[in-house]
């Protein structure tokens, strides 16, 4: 069929902080940007991020602190898996960007003397989460998103599904999208490619992420031959709502709320005497399912969050959405009863493999930048509001690294029209079937595999069937059909290709996790329980060559700090 054809300087795959922040810079140089988004832009899952921005502010913070200790705590925290590098630009530029966003109008919470208000969040030697109550990635989403949108230079295609990379060789020349209004295809032509597409938390049964984290972002840059890196590190919540998995923010805990088993008891004194509840979110993860898991756990599976001795009016006050979430959800009123929390995954610290500029290095053009992108700056862990950070710091700087690019950019004279008309039949082929497997029934074994073998704890018989169970998946998911055969928001049809992306991308996971023998972070494994600095201090680089998933590794960047035990 015919697939209509525009052109840009650039197109940012998402809409959230990373990718307007990215847009941002590169619009404001003079460049044309497209906005691809499956949603409003301020519908993002960056608003799910509630609890802060960490933050060194030179006069307003601790007088003890410093940008070194920042990024000592964050190289900590991430299990020494973290390029240091990218660590230390991420301290050093982190008063800044808040000074920045604080101009542009986000409305920080105040000390009585005005400055800006600080918390605690797990890991950090001294506080430097700021916030707006327990709704910061909201108010800094609608900061960005109202100081973008009146560039002249940037079109918002909110509602699109990107689909597939349009590649030259090794160099990208766009990206193919659906209209989800009306499923008609365009090719959006471009010189470079920002992939900001978030998460992937659909891959898992229990997850904080809304419906929109399928993954896509990463699927489609493995499918034209761009590297993961460091697959394997998943980060689990370790407060996310029971039954309902809506997140409860870390914010209650640096606030002083203190995690309690069905006994009574403060039980994080065991797992980490020193940090206590504000340990690692990995630590703290795997505290709460050993206490269930040993008996001490509430029925059901999960454990207490006591807020009730912060009192009434500050709850409400300062974490007025985790008291909304667990009226509203588990009708639990956290000025009086404990709310039930259990770990959910949250996070993905593997991603695109880039450089600290966003700069992918397989393919001549692709920038990645937020969760979408591996910098890496997590490792195997990341430490709480480090997220909304990341997504602004480096969200910058691939702006500013992808504006450099274009200033010696050569335009290729090879026409590729044709492999932007053969992305889109595939997709189609998903439609044509009357019969076979339902993308449905895929979907939710798929969620259960990666719960039941790839979850918080792992081992290599999990892992060898995991990997097993979605090779098995994937052949099942070349007789997907829909039953939906219309074409005005037929949600089935993109909820096929989600399938596809995370199928994908669940394999690599996998089999990345797999080949892993040691415990770091969040990769923790019950045959190789301990840290294995000699053999596993490496990234983990993955490709997928159709069924089959191709590992290599490289060396972690270290500039100031060696690993020593990981203790809190």
């Amino acid at each position: 069929m015919y697939v209509e054809k525009v052109s840009y300087d650039v197109v940012v795959v998402g809409a959230g902080l990373a990718g307007l922040m990215a847009a941002h810079e590169i619009a404001s140089a003079g460049y044309n940007v497209a906005v691809i988004s499956k949603v409003f832009p301020t519908r993002s899952h960056s608003s799910a991020a509630e609890g802060g921005i960490a933050a060194y502010i030179q006069g307003n913070s601790d007088p003890n602190d410093n940008p070194d200790y920042m990024a000592y705590d964050t190289i900590k925290g991430g299990d020494y898996l973290v390029d240091q590098d990218a660590a230390e630009l991420l301290a050093y530029k982190s008063g800044e960007i808040v000074n920045l966003l604080e101009r542009w109008g986000t409305l920080f919470n105040r000390q009585p003397d005005g400055r800006v208000a600080v918390r605690y969040f797990g890991g950090q030697t001294y506080p430097r989460t700021r916030f707006v109550g327990d709704k910061t990635g909201m108010a800094l989403l609608h900061t960005i998103y109202e100081k973008t949108s009146g560039l002249g230079t940037v079109d918002f295609y909110f509602e699109w599904f990107a689909w597939e990379l349009v590649k030259d060789d090794k160099k990208v020349r766009g990206v193919v999208a659906f209209d989800m209004r009306n499923m008609l295809p365009v090719f959006f032509k471009a010189k470079a490619i920002v992939i900001a597409a978030g998460g992937m938390g659909m891959l898992y049964r229990h997850s904080t992420n809304s419906y929109i984290n399928t993954g896509d972002g990463y699927a489609i840059a493995l499918r034209a031959g761009a590297s993961l890196k460091d697959p394997e590190f998943v980060q689990f919540h370790p407060t996310a709502l029971y039954p309902s998995d809506i997140l409860i923010s870390e914010a209650a805990r640096g606030e002083g709320a203190i995690l309690k088993n069905v006994k009574g008891e403060r039980f994080m004194t065991k797992y980490a005497p020193k940090k206590l509840d504000l340990a690692p979110r990995d630590i703290v993860s795997r505290a709460i399912l050993t206490e269930v898991k040993e008996g001490r756990g509430f029925p059901g599976g999960y454990v207490g969050l006591d807020l009730t001795h912060l009192g009434e009016d500050y709850i409400k006050e300062r974490l007025a959405l985790a008291y909304e979430a667990a009226k509203s959800f588990a009708g639990v009123d956290a000025t009086k009863e404990m709310i039930p929390v259990r770990p959910a995954q949250h996070y993905y610290m593997g991603g695109i493999d880039v450089d600290i500029t966003g700069k992918n290095p397989d393919l001549i053009g692709l920038f990645a930048a937020g969760e979408a992108a591996c910098v890496s700056v997590h490792g195997a862990n990341r430490l709480g509001s480090n997220s909304l950070l990341e997504t602004l710091v480096f969200g910058r700087e691939t702006g500013n690294a992808v504006v450099e690019f274009l200033k010696s950019y050569a335009e290729p004279s090879s026409d590729i029209d044709k492999e932007a008309d053969g992305a889109v039949d595939s997709a189609y082929d998903v439609v044509k079937s009357e019969s076979g497997v339902h993308f449905g029934e895929v979907l939710e074994k798929l969620r259960d595999i990666m719960w039941d073998y790839v979850g918080v704890f792992r081992d290599e018989n999990g892992m060898k069937t995991a990997v097993s169970e979605v090779m098995k998946l994937r052949e099942e998911a070349k007789k997907l059909y829909v039953l939906d055969k219309g074409s005005v928001y037929n949600t089935e049809f993109y909820n096929a290709l989600e399938l596809r992306n995370m199928l994908d991308l669940a394999l690599v996971i996998a089999s990345a996790a797999l080949n892993r023998k040691e415990s770091r972070g969040a990769h923790y494994r019950f045959d190789y329980p301990e840290r294995d600095d000699q053999n596993w201090l490496k990234h983990t680089i993955t490709y997928l060559r159709g069924n089959t998933v191709e590992i290599t590794y490289k060396p972690v960047k270290m500039t100031k700090w060696k690993p020593e035990a990981r203790v809190y």
